[in-house]
């Protein structure tokens, strides 16, 4: 076993090695900015308050999509059945119409993109921002959910989407 120095941090790419073991469910949170549809996934995202609703996830500050997604007055958080391992990666890659066919969605409450097939789906009004080193954490206040079937999550383990099989 390796030990660190007390106050000296792990390099990145063994970070990196360490989390992948922790499963995480994933998500895909919309917006709507200036009239365009925009979204990314996110395996960061949690709850946070039962009393105010709150939830949170992070974003990378040099995400494309960010300066986007914080100018919305409300955004979806699109949790993903274990069949959405396409959809999750199509909202995780750059360069591309997340939201061209074969993506199914429609505007929900307030324009907020809402994803055809998911979980479950939060709407949310920003509550806070905190950059946190090189990413921004976000806190949404949730106004309005759907809980739309009981599938499986969709779970990202080891660099890899997957699904959650439950003990017998």
């Amino acid at each position: 076993m390796t030990e660190t120095l007390p106050g000296r941090a792990v390099d990145a790419d063994r970070f990196r090695r360490a989390l992948a073991v922790h499963a995480a469910g994933v998500v895909v949170i919309t917006a709507q900015a200036r009239g365009v549809p925009v979204g990314l996934t996110a395996t960061s995202f949690s709850s946070v308050s039962l009393t105010p609703p709150l939830v949170s996830f992070y974003v990378d500050q040099a995400s494309t999509t960010w300066p986007s997604l914080r100018l919305a007055e409300h955004f979806a958080v699109n949790v993903l059945a274990s069949d959405q391992a396409e959809l999750a990666s199509r909202f995780a890659r750059k360069g591309v119409d997340r939201f061209a066919a074969p993506t199914e969605w429609w505007p929900g409450p307030q324009g907020v993109p809402f994803l055809g097939g998911v979980s479950a789906r939060l709407v949310c009004v920003p509550h806070s921002t905190v950059d946190i080193g090189d990413h921004v954490l976000v806190v949404g206040l949730v106004v309005e959910t759907n809980l739309v079937s009981d599938d499986r999550p969709l779970l990202y383990h080891r660099g890899r989407f997957g699904r959650f099989t439950p003990h017998t």
